[in-house]
């Protein structure tokens, strides 16, 4: 295993960083503000208004894996349980046997090519659906669009796999304000890209370990079997998304629990077998600890509670529940990791703090890919 020593002199050191990125995944995600500006922008131009001046449909199917499907949580998250529109997530590339003409389907694919995006969009043009298509700017995806019709948001060559989640989402909320699911104000793409420059900042690779969060956070899950606690939906997307990037960049497995539902399942983890215990000397000497240990990683809400359903608040908030959490991981000698709660994020509206969250989280799995030299290894 990687010492904290030796992959700290890796991340500091830029010219070894750049030689073992040779995908630039570092810059991609340093240029995720400037990704949603120009999604934005790309959408304005594909014209969503042929799917969204009928009016609302009945509900979203968003055809869509990875990235995209991360994408289509945080929508469903954002809207909530009282949406009007029923938000549906599936893999492809068969579409939902009730989908029909009033419906919209958004196939959303970095590549735009595969029977996963392809077949779907053949086959709600067959049915009636309404179409919208997100995908590489020459790809059979949208040829297929252009034959039914329907927008299509091409998607530069410049972008990077496994660092296109911004690409998909952005399209995602400009539908949903013309439909009038959500208010415009609460995704503002400038407001979105303004939060990502801001971390792209404090999170570069210029950045010393020292005062780089991401950094930070990387150099303490090299050793760690990371454990998130997810404060409602909208932060269990993030989770999702953090614990993708984690395991296919820098191969670390990752469990996760949304609460409160999965408040019980969490305490039972951290006050497990695999804690290091009460007794255990927090100022210890552990480099010579054998394999890994857990690690509590927080991903903070404040709105969730609000927006649950007062099902999902039984037996507690969201928050109550993260805090028992915190509680049991204390108790059993856990150490405690925050996602982006640095500087002051409570001045940032919902849409851009969860930006935050997901930007430093692409540049800590990134990091940790960098410091165990992962990245080479994998295939492009």
């Amino acid at each position: 295993m990687t010492s904290p020593e030796i992959a700290e002199e890796v991340l500091d050191d830029l010219e070894l960083l750049r030689a073992r990125d040779p995908r630039g995944l570092l810059p991609a995600v340093a240029g995720s503000g400037a990704q949603v500006r120009e999604t934005a922008r790309l959408t304005a131009e594909a014209g969503l208004g042929r799917v969204t001046e009928g009016g609302r449909p009945r509900g979203l199917i968003i055809v869509a894996r990875r990235e995209g499907a991360v994408a289509a949580s945080v929508l469903r998250a954002l809207l909530g349980p009282g949406s009007p529109v029923t938000v549906d997530v599936v893999p492809g590339p068969a579409l939902p046997v009730w989908a029909g003409p009033s419906d919209i389907a958004v196939v959303a694919t970095r590549t735009g090519a595969g029977r996963y995006a392809v077949t779907p969009a053949y086959e709600a043009a067959r049915r009636g659906v309404s179409l919208v298509g997100i995908g590489a700017e020459e790809s059979p995806l949208r040829a297929a669009c252009s034959g039914a019709r329907a927008p299509y948001v091409p998607l530069p060559e410049s972008r990077v796999r496994h660092t296109t989640l911004w690409s998909m989402l952005t399209p995602l909320l400009r539908l949903a304000i013309d439909l009038e699911l959500l208010p415009a104000a609460a995704a503002d793409p400038e407001e979105v890209a303004a939060a990502l420059d801001e971390i792209a900042t404090q999170c570069g690779p210029a950045q010393e370990s020292f005062v780089n969060p991401a950094k930070t956070l990387a150099l303490e899950l090299l050793d760690a079997l990371p454990v998130i606690a997810a404060e409602g939906p909208l932060a269990d997307a993030a989770a999702a998304r953090i614990a993708d990037q984690l395991a296919t960049l820098a191969g670390l497995p990752v469990t996760g629990f949304r609460l409160p539902d999965q408040r019980v399942a969490a305490c039972a983890v951290l006050g497990g077998p695999l804690a290091p215990g009460a007794d255990d000397d927090f100022f210890r000497d552990r480099s010579a600890d054998p394999g890994r240990r857990l690690r509590l990683l927080t991903i903070r809400d404040p709105d969730a509670g609000a927006l649950d359903v007062a099902g999902e608040r039984e037996p507690r908030s969201a928050a109550e529940a993260l805090e028992q959490v915190l509680g049991t991981a204390a108790a059993h000698s856990v150490p405690v990791s925050g996602l982006a709660e640095h500087g002051d994020p409570a001045r940032f509206g919902r849409l851009p703090r969860l930006a935050r969250q997901l930007a430093v989280a692409d540049f800590t799995a990134v990091y940790l890919a960098l410091a165990l030299d992962n990245e080479r290894a994998l295939p492009s």
